[in-house]
């Protein structure tokens, strides 16, 4: 008797699981080629959906509060001071992907 192979063929990722993908790798410390031969992923489809992430419409406000606020010094990972004379605080659990939007927005 001849034996049946079925297949399974899986859904294809959306742009969220892409988006939590690029996400981890930055977070791992891995380089693309590492955390995508890890993880069996293209290259190839990594960075299609990376640049595909980085071209949607970029943030046009953001909300900011300018009241003062004192954190303790483990609190914060970063502090980015504007030619304003702004501060921009990042805690050291800040999302690798957000913090890129929110630079790219900065940028724009």
């Amino acid at each position: 008797m001849d034996e049946t192979v079925i297949e399974e063929k899986t859904a294809p990722a959306t742009a969220d699981q892409w988006a939590e993908r690029i996400a981890e790798q930055g977070r791992s410390g891995l380089s693309v080629k590492q955390f995508c031969k890890e993880g069996r992923l293209s290259e190839y489809s990594f960075y299609t959906w990376r640049k595909r992430l980085r071209q949607k419409e970029p943030v046009r406000f953001a909300l900011v509060d300018r009241a003062v606020q004192r954190e303790s010094a483990g609190e914060v990972g970063l502090e980015l001071v504007l030619t304003t004379g702004e501060r921009l605080r990042i805690g050291k659990q800040v999302d690798a992907a957000m913090l890129r939007m929110v630079v790219e927005a900065l940028r724009g």
